[in-house]
């Protein structure tokens, strides 16, 4: 024999009962099958009976709402041939109930047994309901009332199942029945004098157990609306799965942390025989599911799942006069037990100083009342600290049998949660080692449950989540190449890297599943207007694990945000060099604020666009070398532009035509003025160990005052034009010394400078062709023949790929 049980929301509407049908329809077993009330029904009939008790009579409103719905169920279900009889049974019961919420309405109370009673109406229709259309259906079923088999005894207050007259009643009855299927209500039960009682939270599956242990049955399968028992909620962790096997002990630990699908207690009764259960989901009736047994997990698998209880509080109870006083602690947990106060989690510190609690939010103000007058007497002589509460808080906890064999989990399970500023206020682990539980702030929750499963169930593949600041010629091609690599990354570096959101100075746009980058233009230009700070509370109001700020920008505003996601445990990757060029106290604090909260600050394209140049300096220091001397040319602009100016062609039209093609800055007098280059060499100085404000460089220009001191760009350019002959004379200087004109910058002894050099051939720089740049590092390590790095320094794509590159370096972390 089989026991199914089916929760409310398998027969919330009638198209659902059907499916209940078409499963039966596949058994051959003999079925118990335990039903509860039609979904939703349950809190309108203790509604009902709440309103009547205060005399509120919209009670009636609510009464009509189910009379009608019942009804409704029975002519979709029924043919109207079968009608009469079901019809007729449902509104005589609404009779009853009526009189039983005028009765509750008349007095102006409810008692708990009157209480019993009205709610029970919802698992009764449902059940006689659901038989009545299975033997329409031509199916061998009959109806049951399970108060005629489950009988109750009270036990300190609270309705107890006597397992001896309900085991006895239930072999009686199975055992005579000749009918193949037995269609019973969930939830209620009968007191030993004749009165209609509840059996509790998940009181329909504690039925269905009750039923499987007093028949042997072969197993017990609960059917809901979920493949089984998940390896974290999937309804905040998308990537979670159905775990196919499981242990009573694992899934009772699971469900004590929030996986809804079982109540523990109720699985009591199959436990104690050694009864398989399986988790079915009734709209996907082909799926697996989960099967839970006496049996260790398969494969010795360590962590099975990572659940989560919200809604908690922290109470504390500490002081001095703890400290080696016997019996504090069972005075603290017996003034709560007395107030029937549940505590979900407890710690104490060895010293005896402390005591922590998890319990309900619901329960805080009555419990800090309670504690605080039972040790009053210790509190005003300064024994004992006033407990204050803690609220906003949640249980996080990864579940499984095989956890205590293999070390290093909880480390690992820390480490996950602080690489993503989830701050750990309370750690609870068990001698048994079966669960580590946390308690952390309510708003980390998704955040942490996303980045432990990642960690211990997604085969390494990090997701990396962007919000991109800047999609213009940079940022449209970083977009470009995240479309175009996102298979790649995630095959060979196991990284899923999001795009989340992304603005531009006209508007932003936000996508909590991943904006497409196949229309990502068209769909920013629809967005909301942009707004920087509105951007940054977005991206901290989603608090995504693994966040990487993006700033495509030359704005100083923006760079001015930095602080603010570092701060949040949000990653920065920027191209713009403003922040770490500007005040050295500024740069050493966005560097404190990387160490600090574990979020990355990478910026390798400030200097030399997608070159090694910063990440190579890095490596140099960190191994122990010294930086002697840095010569460079850092400016892929200027290069290109010296390399292709010459008494052929004008300055003026050189530089249009690299701003044109995106070699200089939207303003090209920053490049042209030196103070780029100057940037360039004060972040390599300080990446040195050097400590240097940009004041500190030396700035020989070029560019004649007039065009030095210009107000926009046409001013410039016009400018350009003026003194067309200044820059001839530059360019017949160098040639007539057999020379080519390259603005060099170095840094030498602590002093740092840039100008425009006429460089000889057989210098490293004289052969420098279109936009490169190229490095010289002299070291301790290369006194004489210097660390050379050469290549593109400019350009939209090569600096897309700098700034990719430092994303990946992220996902390495």
């Amino acid at each position: 024999m089989k026991v199914l049980k089916f929760g409310g929301s398998s027969v919330a509407k009638p198209e659902n009962i059907v499916k209940i049908k078409n499963i039966i329809s596949t058994y051959n077993d003999p079925i118990i099958l335990v039903v509860s009330a039609l979904g939703g029904v349950t809190d309108l009939l203790l509604e009902a009976g709440s309103l009547a008790s205060t005399q509120d009579q919209s009670y009636k409103e609510i009464l009509t709402t189910l009379e009608e719905r019942h009804l409704s169920t029975i002519k979709e279900l029924l043919p109207v041939t079968a009608q009469s009889k079901a019809l007729s049974k449902v509104k005589s019961e609404f009779n009853v109930l009526e009189t039983l919420l005028e009765g509750a309405f008349f007095i102006g109370e409810i008692t708990p047994k009157l209480s019993d009673k009205i709610v029970s109406y919802g698992e009764l229709l449902s059940s006689y309901i659901i038989s009545e259309y299975l033997i329409s259906e031509k199916l061998d079923a009959e109806f049951k009332d399970s108060r005629e088999l489950i009988i109750t005894s009270k036990l300190n207050g609270k309705n107890t199942v006597n397992f001896t007259k309900t085991n006895a009643n239930c072999a009686d009855f199975f055992n005579s029945s000749t009918k193949k299927i037995t269609v019973c209500p969930g939830f209620i039960s009968t007191s030993e004098d004749g009165v209609s009682t509840t059996l509790g939270r998940g009181g329909s599956d504690y039925t269905a157990a009750i039923y499987a242990a007093a028949v042997d049955a072969d197993i017990l399968e609960i059917w809901t609306d979920v493949s089984g028992m998940y390896t974290a909620n999937p309804k905040m962790v998308k990537q979670a799965k159905a775990i196919p096997h499981i242990s009573y002990e694992e899934a009772m630990e699971l469900s004590h942390f929030g996986a809804k699908v079982l109540y523990p207690p109720t699985i009591q009764p199959v436990l104690s025989k050694g009864i398989s259960i399986v988790i079915k989901n009734t709209f996907s009736p082909d799926e697996a599911g989960t099967l839970i047994t006496k049996s260790k997990n398969e494969k010795g698998k360590t962590v099975r799942g990572i659940s989560h209880i919200g809604n908690i509080a922290l109470l504390s109870l500490e002081g001095p006069g703890m400290v080696g006083i016997p019996g504090i602690s069972k005075r603290f947990f017996e003034v709560l037990s007395q107030a029937d106060i549940s505590v979900v989690l407890i710690t104490q510190a060895s010293s005896e100083h402390s005591i922590c609690v998890g319990i309900s939010a619901d329960d805080v103000e009555k419990a800090v009342n309670i504690v605080n007058e039972a040790f009053e007497y210790e509190i005003e002589r300064g024994r004992i600290k006033q407990v204050i509460p803690e609220k906003d808080l949640a249980i996080v906890a990864l579940v499984g049998d095989n956890m205590k064999s293999h070390q290093g989990l909880s480390g690992k399970m820390f480490s996950t949660l602080g690489k993503n500023n989830v701050n750990i206020r309370v750690i609870a682990q068990g001698a048994s080692e079966r669960n580590i539980s946390c308690i952390i702030d309510e708003k980390d929750v998704k955040k942490a449950l996303n980045a432990l499963h990642e960690e211990f169930f997604e085969e390494n593949i990090k997701q990396l989540n962007l919000f991109v600041m800047g999609v213009g010629n940079v940022g449209a091609k970083f977009l470009e190449q995240i479309k175009e690599q996102r298979k790649f990354l995630k095959e060979n570096l196991k990284l899923n890297i999001r795009v989340i959101g992304m603005s531009n100075s006209r508007t932003m746009l936000f996508d909590e599943k991943g904006i497409d980058l196949n229309d990502w233009s068209a769909k920013l230009a629809a967005g909301e207007k942009a707004d920087k700070v509105k951007f940054l509370e977005l991206v901290n109001s989603l608090n995504y694990r693994n966040s990487i700020f993006v700033d495509n920008t030359a704005s100083e505003e923006v760079s001015k945000t930095y602080s603010e996601y570092l701060s949040n445990s949000i990653s920065v990757v920027t191209c713009n060099k403003i922040a770490c060029s500007s005040a050295f106290e500024n740069y050493s604090l966005l560097k404190s604020l990387a160490r600090t909260y574990n979020a990355p600050f990478l910026f390798e394209t400030n200097v030399g666009a997608g070159l090694p140049i910063i990440d190579t300096l890095k490596h140099l220091i960190a191994s122990g070398d010294k930086i002697l001397k840095i010569q460079a040319v850092l400016s892929g602009s200027l290069n290109f532009v010296f390399n292709n100016f010459d008494d052929k062609t004008t300055f003026h039209d050189v530089v249009k035509q690299a701003q044109e093609e995106g070699y200089t800055e939207p303003d090209p007098k920053i490049d042209l003025s030196g103070v780029d280059v100057m940037r360039k060499i004060l972040i390599l100085a300080r990446e040195s160990g050097n400590q240097l404000e940009i004041s500190d460089i030396t700035n020989n220009p070029f560019l004649p005052e007039e065009s030095l001191n210009t107000a926009n760009n046409d001013e410039f350019f016009a400018s350009l034009i003026k003194h067309e002959a200044h820059f001839q004379s530059l360019y017949i200087s160098a040639k007539n010394a057999d020379s080519k004109l390259k603005y060099v910058a170095q840094f030498d002894n602590g002093k740092a400078s840039v100008g425009l050099q006429e460089i000889p051939k057989g210098h490293d720089f004289y052969n420098l062709e279109g936009s490169d740049n190229i490095v010289l590092f002299y070291t301790e390590r290369y006194p004489n023949q210097p660390m050379i790095i050469k290549g593109a320094g400019a350009g939209a794509a090569v600096t897309a790929s700098g700034i990719f590159a430092d994303i990946i370096r992220i996902g390495n972390f």
